[in-house]
């Protein structure tokens, strides 16, 4: 994949009806200091275009970033957040909830998952709801230049049975300082598309 143009296109509120979209859509899920932003923007080729913060949380929004007017990255609110009141994790939830529920362009979700610790339970929440909504989640395991590469065998193995997944489930290690697994993941998208875009 070679991204050419990138624009924001649409921010989706609580109380905002989802777009109808004619471009096939990916989308990206995670807690929020998984690094999602910086993935996004890693992907993108832009430095600060999807908001990244020292807060977890930043993302309360549902993102839409057309990618060569061929795509749409959509970059989900980040769950997990400590410090939100019940009432704030409720609806970002159901965002989450409506977005897989209601678009029809969606072709893949990737779940975040940080690399140098077993999945949560929000992360374990978050598998088995994307696999219920019919999706096979793509797990990035993200900040993999925090760990030693001989660990990254060991670390692998902790998310795939932490998440129980199934076999064939692609996990792909991340670091946006490196762009290690980007090229991967290019691959993938294009790979998702092709049949969307020969259409």
């Amino acid at each position: 994949m070679v991204i050419r143009s990138v624009n924001l296109e649409t921010v989706c509120g609580i109380t905002s009806r989802l777009p109808e979209n004619k471009l096939p859509e990916v989308a990206f899920a995670g807690k929020s200091n998984v690094g999602k932003s910086s993935l996004i923007n890693g992907l993108m080729n832009r430095k600060a275009l999807a908001r990244t913060s020292a807060s977890p949380g930043k993302t309360q929004t549902i993102n839409y970033y057309n990618i060569n007017n061929e795509l749409y990255f959509v970059d989900l609110p980040g769950y997990g957040y400590a410090t939100a009141n019940e009432k704030v994790k409720a609806q970002w939830g159901k965002m989450i909830e409506d977005y897989l529920y209601q678009s029809r362009k969606l072709l893949a979700v990737f779940l975040l998952v940080d690399i140098r610790h077993a999945p949560s339970e929000n992360d374990r929440i978050m598998y088995d709801w994307i696999v219920a909504r019919g999706y096979h989640p793509i797990l990035i395991a993200t900040k993999s230049d925090k760990i030693k590469r001989s660990q990254l065998p060991k670390q692998m193995k902790l998310i795939r049975d932490t998440l129980a997944v199934e076999d064939d489930t692609i996990v792909i290690p991340y670091s946006a300082l490196s762009r290690q697994g980007r090229d991967e993941i290019y691959e993938l998208l294009d790979s998702l598309t092709a049949g969307e875009t020969e259409e």
